[in-house]
């Protein structure tokens, strides 16, 4: 594992400067811009209108919901198509109580992603005046011509990688993306509920007939963030600009929610508190919602978004929380299966510099998830698939600096389908054609990246000292959250440390260890470092040895006493 600096100021240690924010901004070259960072303001948000198709679409939804025609909000079955369907509806039904609105996800497996043209001539022939895509579509040129001829009206939004050229996106009533290829709008990566949360608001702005939003529609608006927030940490998309406001807002609003059935799933991952963080998103409640799309019907995780109150709600939580169990087990699985095909396919070394597997039995539902770890295991991209009969589908996952679905395009004529982002994607193809495919993406990687690529780098952000990681320092860190994808946790690497006595096991298996760590000119002064998963490192953290070490700042509080307790990313012994 190679250690880098994160940027120019990270060489910078204890001496250069006191403050440990001051040399973190600096590190991420946002010195400049400190205050606006720290300090994310609702006002900063950019005005809905500038996004290309939105004026348009809220109009054409508000004649809608007056005219009492009959809305569908089509979504995708993860977090972000579930928040952002749920953002809509509630929006709608605020507008008017009576609204003729209900939503459509389709099957991950039987359907596939996105937009499709069965489904659309049948919302048409259901009656359906008018269909709203929420994450998905900016792709649907078949299903978009279906909708025009059967005098349906779609309007697309959607955030995934757009064409680029204004003559290949579907020819909609409206197509509202912040990277439309006319867009001048001023940022460009929103998740798919944050396009649906800008729509929203643009709805409620025309039906409040100014600017100034009615009370009532102001708190659904501010409620709705933290819907926005939930699919903005699990789309994995950038934590900076708009974005950190959203989720900064938004996570205060999570645990506060009036919406019975996000309160339900709270208690349910063990989370009933009044502070929720962006890794309780991504480790408890995002999964939950992810897992009954990929091994039931989504619809279930939009109807406890939306209407499931009481007892239901309390139901429908459970089952997430148990089928997200089930999920786990899946892809235990799968990834130990992946291991052992990639070893033996050669594709685990500097010849191979991707790994495209595809099996039988493998849930085309859970591979994606499977696609990270081993990514994260072997640095390079991973491209999983299930073989079903004559059509093979499943997902791949990136990393930095090689774009997905750039190779993917590459290799477009070797597939039936595909579509994502740079860093994840779906795809399918012909079973018979899934050998030549894989030797093509393979052979493209193989020009992109060299071995030096393929090594997992632990980037941190400045140079400190045992001593340094005070409570109050470790406190004013926080001021640097919401931490994610663009704004990643803290990391502090740690000089002139030594082991203080044994690293001890513990944990229900005996997995982590625990670090007693000091200044080496200070050993009474120790602090507790927590080491998830190293238990098989214990040989190699001797007692006494003099140490660096990456720790991510943590605090933890018991019996009422707050003290430091960094967990450990990576550790050498000098």
């Amino acid at each position: 594992m190679v250690w880098k600096p994160r940027g120019t100021g990270s060489d910078s240690s204890a001496s250069d400067k006191s403050d440990l924010v001051d040399r973190v901004l600096e590190a991420r070259e946002l010195q400049d811009q400190s205050e606006q960072f720290l300090n994310p303001s609702l006002r900063s948000l950019h005005e809905p209108g500038l996004i290309p198709g939105l004026e348009r679409s809220a109009q054409r939804l508000l004649r809608a919901i007056k005219n009492g025609e009959r809305i569908v909000v089509y979504g995708d079955y993860d977090v972000d198509g579930v928040t952002a369907s749920a953002i809509l509806i509630h929006t709608i039904r605020a507008i008017s109580a009576d609204a003729k609105v209900r939503s459509y996800i389709p099957h991950r497996i039987d359907e596939g992603y996105g937009l499709n043209e069965q489904a659309i001539a049948t919302l048409h022939e259901e009656g359906a005046d008018l269909v709203v895509s929420v994450d998905c579509g900016i792709t649907a040129i078949e299903p978009a011509r279906c909708a025009r001829e059967l005098g349906l009206d779609l309007i697309i939004t959607d955030h995934h990688n757009p064409p680029a050229s204004i003559d290949d996106l579907p020819d909609a009533f409206a197509v509202v993306h912040p990277r439309h290829p006319e867009s001048k709008y001023p940022f460009g990566e929103l998740c798919g509920a944050g396009v649906a949360y800008k729509l929203a608001w643009q709805l409620c702005v025309l039906h409040s007939g100014s600017e100034r939003v009615h009370p009532e529609l102001r708190q659904v608006l501010v409620e709705m963030l933290g819907f926005a927030a939930l699919g903005s940490i699990a789309d994995v998309v950038p934590l900076i600009d708009e974005n950190r406001v959203i989720v900064k807002h938004g996570l205060r609003q999570i645990p506060h929610c009036r919406n019975e059935g996000l309160r339900s799933l709270i208690r349910a991952s063990s989370l009933d508190s009044e502070k929720i963080d962006t890794e309780d998103v991504g480790f408890r409640l995002a999964p939950r919602l992810n897992a009954i799309g990929r091994l039931g019907h989504a619809r279930e995780a939009l109807r406890l978004m939306t209407d499931a109150t009481g007892s239901e709600a309390e139901r429908l939580a459970l089952e997430l929380s148990r089928i997200n169990d089930e999920r786990k087990a899946i892809g235990e699985a799968i990834f130990a299966q992946a291991l052992e095909m990639a070893q033996a396919a050669g594709m685990c070394g500097d010849d191979r510099r991707a790994i495209v597997l595809a099996h039988d039995d493998w849930h085309p539902g859970v591979v994606g998830i499977v696609c990270s770890r081993l990514v994260e295991r072997f640095a390079r991209p991973v491209i999983l698939m299930q073989r079903d009969g004559d059509v093979c589908k499943g997902s791949g996952r990136s990393i930095d600096g090689f774009n997905l679905h750039a190779g993917l395009t590459a290799c477009g004529d070797l597939l039936t389908g595909f579509g994502g982002h740079d860093m994840a994607a779906g795809m399918r193809c012909d079973s018979s054609g899934f050998e030549a495919f894989a030797e093509a993406f393979i052979e493209y990687t193989n020009t992109l990246l060299n071995p030096n690529d393929l090594v997992n780098t632990v980037r941190f952000d400045t140079i400190g000292t045992v001593s340094e990681l005070s409570v109050p320092s470790v406190e004013s860190l926080g001021r640097l959250a919401p931490f994610g994808a663009g704004n990643p946790n803290v990391r502090i690497r740690v000089v002139n440390a030594k082991l203080i006595g044994e690293a001890s096991p513990f944990g229900r298996n005996g997995n982590h260890l625990s670090l007693r760590v000091a200044d080496r000119g200070s050993p009474d002064r120790a602090m507790r470092v927590v080491a998830w998963n190293w238990a098989a490192m214990r040989e190699k953290v001797p007692p006494g040895a003099p140490v660096e070490l990456i720790v991510e700042p943590k605090l933890s509080k018991w019996n009422g006493r707050t003290s430091v307790e960094p967990v450990l990313v990576d550790l050498r012994v000098c």
